[in-house]
């Protein structure tokens, strides 16, 4: 098996940032670049956020692009609440001194899967879906062209995580998510189900600040930060982890399980706007649209974090 050709759509976020560092350590993929999408915090600093993590890696041959900074057709909320005015809230980290790239982000994803030969992109995606559902309303051609799209977003079981039924990727722009679900482009589904098994324990964290390197330490500083929010509101061991199960996924899709499913989204109920309505039970007779992953093994998980994280400066 090569290596695997891969977009990745973030708004960074520390459990963003821990997804691309490990994705950035990682010889199976070839991280063609990241566009960066309004969300956790405004588009400004999720993409100068891209800009220190491609630094901190050394790998700032990997291009950033801004793209939306709004959601389709509604009002923005962030989530400073839960990663801090900056959004990488823990480590210091220095100003970046890489620009982004002159391309809007819906745009560099166009063109990037346009570039390669069909089947051969994938599209890793770490929030909202506007810049993704904007670049398959331009394009339609692309969504033939992809190799998938592995989301982190929604939820079943575990309900939401800014409503009772939402979770936040898909509540900020339920729209775009909606237009990527009924797309027909090959979906993987990484949401609460399986993230909030992956618990950023005391013990999980001091692994990485044990690993020695300037990317253990900012992944250790990043996850202490976020996880006094997240054991509070949950009352569990470790805050969940949530974007780095999507490059995860891409590396090792053995340590999870799920199965096809039909997923919807809500757009019109002020209630239950963003609720993925997701029939695991296939009670709805709706074609399946989506891999919908369950559960994994959170050992396996952190344990392949941790040596990734290790091979960064």
């Amino acid at each position: 098996m090569g290596t695997r050709a891969v977009i990745f759509d973030t708004d960074p976020g520390q459990d963003d940032a821990v997804a691309i560092l490990a994705a950035l350590a990682s010889p199976e993929l070839d991280v063609l670049g990241i566009s960066t999408v309004a969300g956790n915090i405004p588009l400004d600093l999720t993409t100068k956020n891209a800009l220190k993590l491609v630094e901190l890696a050394g790998r700032t041959d990997v291009p950033v692009h801004a793209g939306c900074d709004r959601p389709l057709g509604r009002a923005l909320v962030t989530a400073e609440h839960v990663h801090g005015e900056t959004g990488l809230d823990g480590p210091d980290l220095p100003e970046p001194a890489t620009k982004p790239g002159a391309a809007h982000g819906a745009d560099f994803i166009i063109e990037t899967v346009r570039a390669r030969e069909t089947g051969t992109v994938t599209l890793l995606t770490l929030g909202p879906l506007t810049n993704v559902a904007l670049a398959f309303a331009k394009a339609p051609d692309i969504v033939k062209r992809l190799g998938g799209l592995v989301m982190m977003g929604g939820g079943c079981f575990e309900g939401g995580n800014i409503t009772p039924a939402a979770e936040f990727n898909v509540y900020v722009d339920p729209e775009a998510a909606a237009m990527v679900f009924r797309s027909g482009v090959p979906v993987t589904v990484l949401p609460l189900d399986v993230t909030h098994q992956m618990l950023s324990t005391p013990e999980r964290i001091d692994a990485f600040r044990a690993l020695g390197n300037k990317a253990g330490a900012a992944v250790a500083a990043m996850l202490s930060f976020s996880e006094r929010f997240d054991v509070a509101k949950y009352g569990s061991a470790g805050a969940p982890l949530h974007d780095p199960c999507v490059t995860a996924f891409a590396l090792e899709p053995g340590i999870f399980q799920g199965r096809p499913v039909n997923v919807e989204v809500e757009t019109g109920s002020p209630l239950t706007r963003g609720m993925t309505v997701t029939d695991y039970w296939g009670v709805s007779g709706r074609p399946k649209n989506a891999f919908w992953v369950r559960s994994g093994d959170s050992d396996r998980f952190f344990a392949l974090l941790t040596e990734r994280i290790g091979r960064l400066p």
